[in-house]
């Protein structure tokens, strides 16, 4: 995980931290949305973890005008056989890339619902299993809402974590503009892969092995019940939230190399596990408080297990 990590880092620069988160789903079996500006690298971040993998990467593009079955597949005549045909949708690989979710329908996005909770996907009856590893790597535009369909929630509550990107920082930026030098640009050689998905799998069957003490797990019940107690919330976490605090936690200390969970673990996941699923009230959101101040100010609040 750590030549994972590496390679990866070699490629999307000022990200650190995000890359690690993601690779954290990877390991927990869950799903990330990510939220920044143009131009930050969100596509190349999902690109690259494919090919770190050495996993297949498909790309869909939404639009209004995409349809469910341009995601899951279809089924097709073939008049050359006269017979039906079923085709596999781009869904059908290890990463996948959902650009500009919000830009479909609702009836486009739930597409994904079934993918992303059971790993399968039904056509015209028929259930289809879908690879392991399988991470989907949704992106948004934080600034641009018009002609957009924001997400429900209870498809944001699918995703384990929403990352958002900000800005690289002065020698990230020199970094990433260097690689765009054509000498440079040349000697830049293709991303080798640094696992392959059969080691992913084990590393996911030796990340729920990861101990997690009793007190650990009434701290994030903990965690995730006052949420709920906040004046300033209108919607707070439920118990799924603490389920994605509990398994992002194991991922992250496997990533760091131990067996079992501390209450860093799970101060560090939390916000990006709980700051899609907790809807502020109005009069919060007119004073500019965000989800991320409120998980702060609960993290903050809560004794931290000794």
């Amino acid at each position: 995980m750590e030549q994972l990590l590496g390679a990866m880092e070699q490629r999307v620069y000022g990200q650190k931290l995000n890359i690690r988160l993601l690779a954290a789903a990877l390991l927990a079996g869950g799903h990330v949305l990510l939220e920044g500006v143009p131009g930050l690298g969100k596509t190349k971040m999902a690109r690259t973890l494919a090919a770190s993998i050495g996993g297949e990467y498909r790309r869909i593009q939404f639009t209004p005008d995409l349809m469910p079955s341009d995601i899951t597949g279809s089924v097709i005549f073939d008049m050359a056989r006269s017979e039906f045909q079923t085709v596999l949708g781009p869904v059908f690989a290890n990463i996948v890339l959902a650009d500009e979710i919000n830009r479909s329908g609702p009836k486009t996005q739930a597409a994904l619902l079934e993918a992303m909770e059971e790993q399968q996907v039904t056509i015209h009856g028929t259930t289809y299993r879908l690879p392991d590893p399988f991470l989907v790597v949704a992106t948004q535009n934080p600034i641009e809402y018009e002609g957009t369909y924001p997400l429900p929630e209870a498809q944001l509550d699918r995703f384990l974590f929403k990352l958002t990107l900000d800005y690289p920082g002065e020698e990230q930026e020199r970094q990433i503009l260097r690689g765009h030098v054509p000498y440079e640009k040349e000697r830049e050689q293709a991303v080798l892969p640094a696992l392959t998905p059969e080691e992913i799998r084990e590393a996911k069957a030796r990340t729920a092995e990861v101990v997690v003490e009793d007190s650990i797990i009434a701290y994030i019940t903990t965690i995730v019940r006052k949420t709920r107690d906040s004046k300033r919330v209108q919607l707070g976490a439920s118990p799924r939230a603490g389920i994605a605090i509990l398994t992002a936690s194991k991922a992250w200390a496997a990533l760091e190399g131990r067996s079992y969970v501390t209450p860093d673990d799970v101060k560090l996941v939390a916000r990006p596990a709980l700051r899609h699923r907790l809807l502020l009230t109005p009069q919060e959101e007119l004073e500019g408080g965000t989800s991320d101040h409120i998980v702060q100010e609960t993290l903050a609040s809560v004794p931290v297990p000794r």
